[in-house]
């Protein structure tokens, strides 16, 4: 089936939409076109994003420039911005909604697109519904960044800006982003319907979310046909990997509000996330987190806790408090297994032994004393690894003689092997280049005086982080002094 637009003047993007979150009636969205912006202009574009699409080759046409700034309608679409509920910083907020993101549609290939910065909806709570260019060129480079690492993501397809003024903690200009992903529904979504005692629309949510993401959920017959059990068990499953790979990564996120959980386990919402610099495990990446909810150390614990509220929330659908307790159980063996899986394969270790998780710990350890860099040190290891000298990585290290125990512990370890270590898998579980918060700076301050060649610069190193890329080695070295005093926020 074919949507239409209700203009007469359209952007034909070379795409075939279909109803897709739509069909579940108005009491999910409220339709409505984007705000436009004056004369935009392009500001980062990722041509990945667009073959996963099916966008043609010339798709940065100034009508498509004109679409995705959200002031011209795209043709088979009714745009629409979708409501929803939830928990910010660990108290219930009540209706939230898309404030200013707006989406134009699916895909025939099963993709929704969608608008960050389009302009006010009736979720806005009195905000300008708009997006800075510092923090759109933030979340177009983070969405590639972490999809170039292997971490389920948001994608984003391009950052378009305009000259328009948006005031924040000072007067910025205008930018939208557009994001694509299966789906954008989040765990807010079922609270906001369970909240309201709406159990026919969220079980309709569910219903939707099941047939077209969680099928096996109709038959698993571990909760006896209970297909609601099995979602809340299959998302928990979903979360905990996706929450080990931020620890393995040193990711941040910085606002993990339930909001801000996706259904599919993607890494949604880039707001004042941050990859860390220094190892230290109690790191705040959000200026505003005053209460430190949200450390880097807390997020596995804080994931749980999202999912027990999504646990309340589907509750009406479970029907008993024990099933969805079981439901939430595996939570707890998955991320501690992914996430040893996941040193395991950054120390380039084959092998699972009882005693990996010590190893590790002690690790965490030395690093934490000693403020250790961490993407440089498992970059440094993974190239010792390979076949480098030990110098460089042993420099890293102050407490010389606590480096040299732990590595002779290493260095036993790695004789337990079964199998030779290919050289080339340990540089691939450790990027040589990360989206570090002065890289990004320096990318934004460039785009300020309409140079983006910083992003697209940037853009293709994070969309191969794992390769040397000649001549940019200083990209990959250690932050500078002023790093440390960038400050994020919810308004970033």
């Amino acid at each position: 089936m074919s949507l239409t637009a209700e203009d007469t003047l359209s952007a034909d993007l070379g795409l075939h939409w279909k109803p897709g979150f739509e069909s579940l009636g108005p009491a999910f969205y409220t339709h409505l076109h984007p705000t436009p912006l004056p004369a935009p202009y392009w500001v980062g574009h990722s041509d990945a994003v667009a073959q996963w699409l099916g966008l043609p080759a010339a798709w940065r046409t100034p009508d498509a420039l004109q679409a995705l700034t959200g002031s011209l309608p795209v043709a088979g679409t009714r745009p629409l911005a979708t409501v929803y509920s939830g928990h910010q910083f660990g108290v219930w907020a009540g209706q939230l909604g898309d404030g200013r993101a707006i989406l134009l549609g699916e895909t025939a290939g099963g993709l929704e697109v969608q608008l960050k910065g389009a302009g006010r909806t009736p979720y806005s709570r009195g905000g300008d519904g708009r997006a800075v260019l510092r923090s759109s060129i933030r979340e177009f480079l983070a969405s590639e960044a972490m999809h170039g690492l292997g971490i389920p993501t948001t994608r984003a397809l391009c950052v378009t800006g305009s000259d328009a003024p948006v005031r924040r903690e000072t007067l910025e200009t205008a930018a939208v982003v557009a994001r694509v992903a299966p789906s954008f529904i989040r765990f807010g979504h079922f609270e906001h319907f369970a909240a309201r005692g709406q159990h026919e629309e969220l079980r309709a949510l569910a219903d939707f979310v099941i047939d077209r993401f969680y099928p096996g959920c109709r038959d698993d017959a571990r909760f006896d046909g209970n297909a609601y059990a099995a979602l809340l068990n299959a998302v928990s499953e979903r979360t905990a990997a996706l929450m080990a790979q931020w620890q393995a990564a040193g990711f941040c996120h910085g606002v993990m509000n339930t909001d801000n959980m996706s259904i599919l386990g993607l890494t949604i919402d880039y707001g004042p996330f941050q990859f860390l610099d220094a190892f230290a495990p109690g790191h705040i990446c959000n200026h505003s987190d005053t209460s430190g909810r949200y450390a880097f150390n807390q997020q596995p614990n804080v994931a749980y806790w999202n999912l027990f509220c999504l646990a309340q929330a589907l509750l009406p659908l479970i029907g008993e408090e024990e099933r969805a307790m079981a439901a939430l159980a595996s939570y707890r063996t998955v991320f501690p297994a992914e996430f040893e899986a996941r040193m395991r394969a950054k120390l380039g270790l084959g092998d699972a032994r009882p005693d990996d998780l010590a190893l590790v710990e002690a690790l965490l350890r030395l690093l934490a004393a000693g403020g250790v860099d961490w993407p440089i040190f498992w970059r440094r290891l993974a190239e010792h690894r390979a076949g480098r000298e030990l110098s460089p990585l042993r420099d890293l290290f102050l407490d010389s003689a606590g480096f040299d125990a732990w590595m002779l512990s290493f260095s036993e370890r790695i004789a337990q092997e079964s199998r030779a270590l290919e050289p080339d898998s340990v540089l691939k579980a450790n990027p040589k280049f990360v989206l570090r918060n002065h890289l990004a700076q320096e990318a934004i301050e460039q785009a300020q005086r309409k140079d983006f060649s910083g992003v697209a610069r940037l853009l293709a190193l994070m969309q191969a982080p794992y390769d040397d890329h000649p001549g940019m080695d200083a990209m990959a070295g250690f932050p500078p002094d002023w790093a440390s005093t960038i400050e994020i926020s919810c308004s970033s």
